[in-house]
């Protein structure tokens, strides 16, 4: 389980892409991970399967291909990264499990301030899931959603969360992790008694 609190950027070292999958390169010192650890990487739970004093590699199947940007990815990309949380850990940020559900598009940027609103437009099969003040990880960085308005919605970043995440290097046109709350995918399932 993961926080949304991201513990730094990294950088994409290589995209070794085969049939239906890719091994990703990624350059973070001091990580300390071990082989088999999990790593959120954009949001997105992977397993180091090499690891090195200046970072790790990972592989990508078709499924997280598929239902995440990890595909755009290129060298020298940056990427937002964090451990799971430690048991006996601080719970900062909201409960992310690192499976993303689905790719939002950044339709807009707008100064706030000394930070910045942006507006994504989610997928419709997500939409119902956004709601304002509640919580919402984009490339893995826990927000609180400020304005709901349809399929799209805004969240106000602060300074920091522009300049230690990914964030802040976004456009309009980007395309971006969300992972919406699990808790409200749980209630949804209860509501209709596991029914469809």
């Amino acid at each position: 389980m993961f926080t949304g609190i991201v513990e730094r950027m990294g950088s994409v070292v290589a995209a070794n892409r085969s049939e239906g999958s890719m091994r990703m390169s990624i350059a973070a010192p001091d990580l300390n991970l071990g082989i088999g650890d999990s790593i959120a990487v954009n949001g997105v739970c992977l397993t180091a399967i090499g690891v090195r004093p200046d970072g790790f590699d990972a592989d990508v199947v078709l499924e997280t291909l598929a239902r995440t940007n990890l595909g755009d990815l290129e060298p020298s990309s940056r990427v937002n990264l964090e451990r799971p949380m430690p048991a006996d850990g601080r719970f900062d940020g909201h409960v992310v499990q690192g499976h993303v559900d689905g790719v939002g598009v950044v339709v807009g940027l707008q100064p706030e301030g000394d930070g910045k609103r942006i507006r994504v437009r989610s997928p419709h099969e997500l939409s119902k899931y956004v709601a304002e003040k509640g919580s919402i990880a984009m490339d893995g960085v826990s927000l609180t959603v400020a304005a709901v308005e349809g399929d799209e919605f805004e969240v106000a970043l602060i300074p920091h969360t522009l300049d230690v995440t990914t964030l802040g290097l976004g456009t309009p046109g980007s395309r971006i992790n969300l992972e919406v709350d699990v808790i409200a995918k749980y209630v949804e399932r209860m509501m209709i008694g596991g029914r469809e």
